[in-house]
């Protein structure tokens, strides 16, 4: 072992070297179905606008009172009470960080039904937390009796619901949800990243219980290079929270883009409608194809196939780049999730599918 790797293997946390990094799929020259991402760009007249006024930001200058306004104009935009509290992160990432960080503590467990966003346990491990997996039901929903005992077993400081789930794409029974959130001690933490494309949401929520906050992302609107989160809750929560935020994590380039989205959220709202109708569209051709996709409220869909992992890689042949799940968890196997993107691009994976199969 040379003197570096040594070094490394001394200074370096055991948990730490053991893990794998977060793999991001190279994509150059596919058609990218692989990450969620709203595929549609800015139409021409709103880039050029964008440009100039990202020119005039002084990048000289710290973030100073634009975060504030887009701090009220995502209140204004969500309906929220003065009193409310809203913390901002450099994407849902980092505010899962925040979480963890907050309340890494001996002995504490963060508990969230398994598949879901990987980073719940990436993060919680990495502040030297206990995380606690709990497996959904063969249908996706959550195992309520299994959820309970978990609760009763581990009493987590926190629990993750991602509503939708990814990458399963479901949205949990409401009154499940209710009951676990009455039934948990500690903090609930409801993801909403892909809520632009769900039929329903949980802001009322964190306003009706004293342990509920509800964490949003503009990546599914259509910033996901801009890398903007935001959780929003009962203030007690969130000034806790804003203690352990870097003072400067969100850039003036981030909050004056996000605050133009705002400005402009019809686009983005359109945006939204017509991905909706092609996840319809898509969601039929695949079991035309003799395929099982599952019900989706997200920008994905979530399919069982034969032979996943070779469909996957004769897919990837095609031109065409998704995600393959089927060794994420006992409950995927043989599934792949992809993106519902542009209707050009859903059509191209189609014609890559007929082929394929």
């Amino acid at each position: 072992m040379s003197v570096l790797s040594e070094t490394v293997r001394r200074c370096i946390r055991a948990e730490v070297q053991a893990m794998h990094p977060y793999h991001v799929q190279p994509s150059a020259g596919f058609v990218k179905l692989d990450a969620m991402e709203n595929p549609f760009t800015l139409p021409d007249a709103l880039q050029v606008a964008l440009g100039q006024r990202l020119g005039r930001v002084a990048l000289n200058r710290y973030p100073g009172s634009r975060i504030d306004d887009l701090r009220t104009a995502l209140a204004a935009r969500l309906g929220l009470t003065p009193d409310a509290g809203l913390v901002l992160g450099n994407g849902s990432d980092e505010l899962i960080t925040l979480l963890s960080v907050a309340c890494a503590r001996p002995g504490v467990t963060v508990l969230s039904p398994v598949p879901c966003f990987v980073m719940y346990e990436v993060s919680a491990r990495l502040q030297g937390l206990q995380f606690v997996g709990v497996p959904l039901r063969p249908d996706f929903e959550l195992d309520e009796p299994a959820m309970m005992a978990a609760i009763v077993a581990h009493q987590p400081a926190l629990i993750y619901l991602a509503c939708p789930n990814n990458p399963t794409a479901n949205l949990f029974d409401v009154g499940v949800v209710e009951r676990i959130v009455q039934a948990a001690p500690g903090l609930v933490v409801i993801d909403e990243a892909y809520q632009p494309f769900a039929s329903r949401d949980h802001v009322e929520m964190a306003f009706r219980h004293p342990n509920v906050v509800v964490m949003r992302t503009l990546s599914k609107f259509g910033l996901a290079g801009v890398r903007l989160g935001y959780l929003v809750g009962p203030r007690e929560w969130c000034d806790e929270l804003d203690k352990v935020r870097p003072p400067y994590n969100v850039s003036v380039l981030n909050a004056e883009a996000a605050l133009f989205a705002l400005e402009h959220a019809d686009e983005f709202d359109r945006q939204a409608r017509v991905i909706r109708e092609q996840r319809e569209h898509l969601t039929h051709a695949l079991r035309a194809l003799g395929l099982q996709p599952f019900a989706s409220e997200a920008n994905m869909i979530l399919v069982r196939c034969p032979k996943a992992t070779e469909i996957f890689a004769a897919l990837k042949r095609q031109g065409v780049l998704v995600k393959d799940v089927s060794l994420q968890h006992t409950l995927l196997a043989n599934c792949l999730r992809l993106t519902v993107g542009t209707p050009q691009e859903n059509d191209l994976l189609i014609s890559a599918l007929k082929a394929v199969l």
